[in-house]
């Protein structure tokens, strides 16, 4: 089996190390904007090759695209065009409607299928992947039905064979989750980070002062702008209305403080600390 990943990096290379240890007879084929990427990629033993788009594509028994979200969309038809007949493309793209739309639009939709990896860290490119980023995570496949029967099971398979864990939902139920457990962290992040950074000039103190909670609580800033603005842009209907009730929620807190009503910023903590237990019971799950 021939597995062509365009975009090698965090996700594509994790995906690529994960799937290899399961299926060591398949061969990995990079393909990459950057070709020193490409180059760490192969010295890292994330793919056995690297070669363009066209030939790489042509000779794939599953091609993933792993590049941020606005890439996939110029990506998508170009992929199913180049496609052999026997052939499947899969994404692992943060939001879904856009690129269903696309897909949708071609002839060849049958043979994609539209998944996302519940997986990722801070970090981006070929050095930051590693094998047990997406075991044991959730993926979510959306439009199933409108994949053919052979790229679902292919798709699904492989998935399953890492130990991921597989959910089903239409891409607007996913790009509204995603708005509010994943797109909102990394907006508030960025926000705490440029609010702490515009008021206490003194980085080194800063460095000094900062706590594991605030390390914490930041660490998402650190993220690729380049693969996030593209996020925010295509699901920004979603984000902005979770914006709008986290901003409600931050004015009822600051009204608070502001009147030194204790109670109600007690009240505020409490209905929040519900949060442990919904975590906890996923966890267990």
């Amino acid at each position: 089996m021939n597995i062509s990943i365009i975009g090698i990096g965090l996700l594509g290379g994790s995906f690529a190390l994960a799937v290899r240890e399961k299926y060591p007879k398949a061969r990995f084929i990079g393909v990459d904007a950057s070709a020193v990427h490409g180059q760490l990629a192969v010295a890292k033993g994330l793919v056995d090759e690297v070669l363009p788009l066209e030939q790489a594509v042509a000779q794939s028994t599953l091609v993933v695209l792993a590049t941020p979200v606005n890439t996939i969309i110029d990506l998508l038809p170009r992929v199913l065009n180049a496609l052999p007949d026997w052939g499947t493309v899969t994404d692992l793209g943060s939001t879904k409607e856009t690129i269903c739309a696309v897909a949708d639009a071609h002839p060849r939709r049958a043979q994609f299928v539209a998944a996302h990896p519940m997986a990722g860290t801070e970090n981006s490119g070929p050095g930051a992947a590693f094998r047990e980023l997406l075991p044991s995570k959730n993926l979510i496949i959306c439009d199933r039905e409108k994949s053919h029967p052979d790229s679902r099971t292919l798709v699904e398979s492989i998935f399953r064979d890492i130990g991921m864990k597989l959910f089903f939902m239409t891409p607007q139920e996913h790009d509204l989750h995603l708005a509010y457990v994943s797109h909102l962290s990394h907006v508030s992040a960025f926000a705490l980070g440029l609010t702490v950074l515009e008021k206490e000039k003194d980085e080194q103190a800063i460095f000094d002062m900062a706590s594991t909670g605030f390390s914490s609580t930041v660490r998402l800033a650190k993220s690729s702008p380049a693969m996030w603005a593209p996020i925010f842009d295509q699901n920004r209907q979603n984000v902005s209305k979770a914006l709008a009730d986290y901003i409600d929620f931050l004015q009822q807190f600051k009204a608070a403080i502001d009147d030194g009503d204790i109670t109600q910023s007690v009240d505020f903590m409490n209905r929040a600390n519900v949060i442990r237990r919904v975590l906890e019971g996923i966890e267990k799950k």
